[in-house]
């Protein structure tokens, strides 16, 4: 574990400011991304606090206040983050940067589209961030491969969804006809969300065949339910052990984040970048 050091007083204004930003090898940097992660968990309290008739009616100008002093805050450091970056195109047009883009959006739109500013609630992703803050990279290698044992099942899956659709269908036009309209089977595609809601043993109750016939069909479909589940769950299961296996974790990529083009997951023993060559800061 690398330990955290203070910001050198030599360093330029943008180069500072570029490492307190963009890295969380220092003291600064990562106070800078908890208090950021702050207000970013309060703004988001706040949407939430706001869509609530009784506190809106009551607090409703303070929100408001509240909402576009954080909005400012966030365009601020957006424009900031521009400002001090290497490249400011990359970083724009990265993960990060769109988040941080989406993020301040709302709230301006808010002005010309009524009910647009609970749309702020997307400033949750940028807690990402938090994943390098609090030293839980480790974690995004195990991440990593949970993402790539579906990468690899994402054709077996696609077999299956195809196969469970197919089986609503069949289910669903067997209802239509077995059930009828006086029974709420009122047409075909109704009839097939019965059987979806059923395969996936999610049962709302609000439609529910009466015939015996009806009954011993969704028997049939309740218990092949449980079984169908089971299913993806077996797939990805393999796809994981198949990597756990092949000893993948050593080339796991991790959530490193280059300085100086921005791009992130790297290689877990890797000193630069793989897209621009520039140096990567050490992994906390």
């Amino acid at each position: 574990m690398t330990e955290l050091k203070p910001i050198s007083t030599d360093l330029k204004f943008k180069d500072k400011w570029r490492h307190i930003i963009f890295g969380t090898d220092t003291i600064q940097g990562q106070a800078f991304d908890k208090l950021l992660i702050v207000c970013i968990i309060a703004s988001v309290l706040l949407v939430m606090l706001d869509s609530v008739s009784a506190l809106n009616h009551q607090y409703g100008n303070i929100f408001y206040v509240l909402e576009w002093a954080f909005t400012i805050i966030f365009t601020t450091e957006y424009a900031f983050r521009l400002y001090v970056s290497r490249q400011s195109k990359k970083y724009a047009f990265s993960f990060y940067g769109l988040v941080d883009l989406l993020a301040i959006l709302p709230t301006y739109i808010s002005l010309f589209v009524a009910g647009a500013n609970y749309l702020m609630i997307i400033r949750l992703l940028r807690v990402l961030r938090i994943f390098r803050v609090l030293k839980l990279l480790e974690y995004m290698g195990e991440a990593r491969i949970l993402l790539l044992a579906l990468g690899n099942a994402r054709k077996k899956i696609t077999v299956f969804m195809l196969a469970v659709g197919v089986l609503s269908m069949i289910f669903g036009s067997l209802l239509y006809v077995i059930e009828g309209e006086g029974n709420g089977f009122t047409s075909i595609p109704r009839s097939i969300y019965w059987a979806i809601v059923t395969i996936t043993t999610v049962g709302y109750g609000d439609i529910s065949p009466q015939t015996p016939l009806g009954q011993m069909i969704a028997s049939v479909v309740m218990l092949m339910g449980y079984a169908i589940i089971a299913i993806p769950t077996g797939i990805v299961t393999a796809e994981i052990a198949l990597l756990g296996n092949s000893g993948s974790n050593n080339t796991v990529t991790i959530d490193t984040e280059c300085s100086n083009c921005h791009k992130h997951f790297h290689l877990r023993d890797a000193k630069f970048c793989n897209n621009c060559g520039a140096p990567l800061p050490p992994p906390n």
